[in-house]
């Protein structure tokens, strides 16, 4: 018996009567969080580049993918090696320049031809039609950004996306002050604050769109600066803390000036 093998038959074991009352009671819906924090998990891992972990996490992932294929199996849908042999046969269908007789060898003629046997495949759908909704908004908003410019649905220069951004902060600008110029007993929602809403979402797009065009995973790039602020506030905190006070009993003014050192290197 193979691993994976003794991995399946555990699974089957811990499912079947007389096994484990948990895992027997879990369905593909309980189960979809920790589908999805393992994910998390594993993306965490390979950016801490913690090769133990990262074992570790991508463990967890494939228990709860050979979780699912059981639960499945039990009610006569499909099984592991079903799934084993669907994305077998994609991989093979979608690489003809490994498997078949395609020239594409460079990686953005692959990905085109990619995205052409996809199409092929996914006939009476739109282009952008097999997008997962629940993807993250970043990972989305990417992902949309990344195909549509495989059909040549793209800037070619980065001066033009820049200008795309900036182009976006002015027209949040304009609806931000619309908003403000409201009589004072005017509420603060209805058309006015969806303009301000939808030029925020409208700036988020197009700085996914500037961090894609200069190689960056927008996802980790803000996961990177979000770190940053939690280190910086961390050493924020304890500065206040040496100094015999607390978060929330401090003015602004101080606690931006210990920030400021903090961002140029100063040490306490």
């Amino acid at each position: 018996m193979t691993a994976f093998e003794k991995l399946c038959d555990i699974v089957a074991k811990l499912r079947a009567p007389g096994g484990c009352p948990w895992d027997r009671e879990q369905t593909h819906d309980s189960l979809l969080p920790a589908l999805i924090e393992e994910a998390y998990e594993v993306a965490g891992a390979v950016r801490a580049k913690d090769t133990a972990n990262f074992r570790e996490e991508l463990g967890d992932l494939l228990l709860l993918i050979v979780m699912h294929a059981e639960i499945a199996c039990e009610s006569n849908r499909f099984d592991i090696h079903g799934v084993l042999m669907d994305v077998t046969e994609k991989l093979i269908r979608r690489h003809p320049h490994v498997f078949g007789s395609s020239d594409a060898r460079d990686s953005g003629a692959v990905l085109k031809q990619w995205e052409s046997i996809k199409r092929a495949e996914k006939t009476g759908k739109h282009y952008l039609g097999g997008l997962p909704d629940a993807l993250p908004a970043l990972v989305r908003a990417q992902k949309v950004q990344s195909k549509v410019a495989r059909v040549n649905f793209d800037w070619t220069e980065l001066r033009d996306v820049i200008a795309k951004v900036e182009e976006e902060i002015q027209e949040l600008r304009q609806a931000i002050e619309s908003w403000h110029r409201l009589p004072a007993n005017t509420p603060r929602v209805g058309s006015m604050y969806h303009d301000v809403e939808d030029e925020v979402g409208d700036l988020l797009f197009a700085v996914v769109n500037l961090a894609r065009k200069c190689k960056l995973d927008a996802e980790s790039t803000l996961q990177a600066a979000t770190d940053k602020f939690v280190a910086r506030f961390n050493r924020l905190e304890d500065e206040l803390n040496t100094r015999g006070k607390k978060l929330g009993d401090v003015d602004l003014a101080e606690m931006d000036a210990i920030w400021d050192k903090i961002k140029k290197g100063a040490r306490y």
